[in-house]
């Protein structure tokens, strides 16, 4: 696929908000890709699972195991996520919808740029994440 977007800016910057919109897919996508191939195959076992990962909650929570391993230009932009403005329908629980904005906003620069290799370690660790907080204790 190759995907041209129209910069916003002579610099070629997108708005980390425009960035998250193309992110929080990119993400979806790539949830929906690895459940599959965990042989999560029934329809509804697939929504729900997607949706948990998917949710503000799971995003911030992958966001948060990923911060240490940012280099200095992407927890850059996650922190230009992470502090764009809210919409009024997220501001109910704002710290976990501007972290989920936040890694949104990295994946989409990420898939933007081509770095797939990133983008796809750094997804390895927040599903890991994620899955490791779905089993139930021992």
């Amino acid at each position: 696929m190759n995907l041209e977007v129209p910069s916003a800016s002579p610099k070629g910057d997108l708005s980390p908000l425009t960035l998250a919109y193309l992110g929080d897919a990119v993400f979806e996508l790539l949830v929906r890709e690895r459940l599959l191939q965990d042989g999560v195959l029934q329809r509804s076992r697939l929504h729900r699972r997607a949706a948990r990962l998917c949710s503000a909650e799971g995003q911030a929570r992958a966001a948060a195991a990923l911060l240490p391993l940012l280099t200095d230009e992407e927890a850059t932009l996650y922190r230009r996520g992470r502090n764009a403005p809210l919409q009024a329908a997220k501001k109910r629980q704002p710290a976990l919808h501007c972290a989920a904005t936040g890694l949104e906003t990295l994946f989409g620069h990420l898939y933007l740029q081509r770095q797939t290799d990133r983008l796809l370690a750094l997804f390895a660790c927040c599903y890991g994440v994620l899955q490791e907080e779905e089993r139930p204790p021992l």
